[in-house]
């Protein structure tokens, strides 16, 4: 949503009455002959000067804390434009549009005590908005995980055997078909499969991991004659003399396919054991390798799906759909939540934004044109297309070199009066 852009201009009254100064404002940029903006008067209140030090250090501090509080605002209005879609609606402060609040400003003393000392004042400005910030922050990102974990169980509910719920597509009869091992020396592994990686799954699947068993042992067949006879065993026998893959011969069964993938289980060895051994006079235990997860890093490496921890268990079907609808309902008042939350800060971190404004014109004019404090403020409302030409009426009205209008391409440049650029 487009807003329109603002200057704040400050002179020093000079003696004179404000309202002479006001009216001088007006006839340099926002009358008949130099249409370039509605004005609107400022109030600036009476706050602590204090030192001329604090006043230079605080006027360097100012302008980054207005960037600052500038990017939180419009943090909270970027997550709540894109929270609330297409039914976005303008963000108000305090219950009335931002331009009606700017135009109509007026001091919250009670917020913000003007006779505390301004750097306080600042920080307790900035405080209240840096705390805004953080919660945004958990809020958003608290909001983001479950709407990944929705995505997720969105995939999982819709998607083809390699990510959907298993419960949700075998049946008991289905399973009682299988042989399903879970003993202590085997395993049944469940693996889905794109039908385009059919022919080459069945052709490898009993030579994959081909290097994870050892086989080795007593060669009997070569040496008969020592057959029951006592030999080495343990760790002097050389398990890894002969390889192989950890598949069962004869155990790969195709459960069931849908339109992209297949399903299928196949029973592996579930572990070996490496003997232990003595160096020199400690023994070292013996240890025990998981060949169910080196499998099943193995068929990962070809890009088969391993459905890892699956169970069958009759009671969960439809227990899927039910987390998916909670996660929803979850998701939704999380959006309402956050939607109202960005609602109500997003008022809170403006008023500190137009308060900051207010200080920074009020530490500018007290640093440009000395004490007792005595200036007049006003608010632009720029005509579209109209900035430069404001800023050079009033440098041609103001400045020191009064009658000669130069053309303004630097914002950022020295003006011989306070002027400060507010874009809500």
């Amino acid at each position: 949503m487009s807003h329109p852009s603002y200057l704040i201009a400050a002179i020093s009254n000079s003696g004179q009455a404000p309202e002479t100064s006001y009216r001088q404002l007006q006839n340099a940029a926002a009358c008949p002959s130099a249409p370039y903006a509605e004005m609107f008067k400022l109030e600036v209140p009476s706050l602590m000067v204090g030192t001329l030090d604090s006043l230079m250090n605080l006027s360097d501090d100012l302008g980054k804390t207005d960037s600052l509080i500038e990017s939180i605002v419009r943090k909270v209005e970027k997550s709540s434009l894109e929270l609330a879609g297409k039914k976005a609606t303008e963000l108000t402060v305090g219950g009335v549009p931002s331009t009606r609040y700017i135009q109509q400003f007026a001091w919250d003393y009670a917020k913000f005590p003007n006779r505390r000392p301004l750097k306080e004042l600042v920080s307790l400005i900035s405080g209240g908005v840096a705390a805004i910030d953080e919660e945004l922050k958990q809020l958003s990102n608290s909001y983001g995980e479950k709407q990944v974990a929705l995505q997720d169980a969105k995939r999982k509910k819709g998607g083809n055997l390699t990510s959907v719920d298993l419960n949700d597509v075998l049946d008991e009869k289905t399973v009682r078909g299988l042989s399903l091992h879970d003993t202590e020396y085997l395993k049944t592994v469940f693996v889905a499969v794109s039908k385009g990686q059919k022919d080459a799954f069945e052709k490898e699947v009993y030579g994959m991991g081909s290097e994870l068993v050892g086989y080795g042992g007593p060669d009997w067949s070569s040496n008969s004659r020592g057959l029951g006879q006592p030999s080495n065993f343990g760790s002097q026998v050389d398990r890894h003399g002969k390889k192989g893959s950890p598949v069962v011969p004869g155990s790969l069964v195709k459960v069931m396919e849908d339109s992209d993938s297949i399903l299928y289980t196949v029973t592996v060895l579930r572990s070996m054991y490496e003997a232990g051994y003595y160096e020199g006079e400690e023994f070292v235990p013996g240890t025990k390798i998981d060949l169910v997860e080196a499998f099943a890093k193995a068929l990962r490496e070809k890009r088969y799906v391993v459905r890892e921890n699956f169970t069958y268990d009759p009671s969960q079907q439809g227990k899927a759909a039910m987390a998916l609808e909670q996660l929803q309902v979850e998701v939704d008042n999380m959006r309402s939540g956050l939607t109202r939350w960005c609602k109500t800060h997003y008022g809170e971190a403006f008023v500190a934004w137009m308060h900051i404004k207010v200080i920074r014109v009020f530490v500018e004019s007290v640093l440009r044109y000395g004490l007792p404090v005595d200036f007049t403020a006003v608010l632009y409302k720029v005509t579209l297309g109209k900035e430069a030409l404001l800023v050079g009426a009033l440098d041609k009205t103001f400045g020191e070199n009064k009658g000669k209008e130069d053309d303004i391409e630097d914002e950022e440049e020295y003006h011989d009066f306070v002027l400060i650029k507010f874009d809500p």
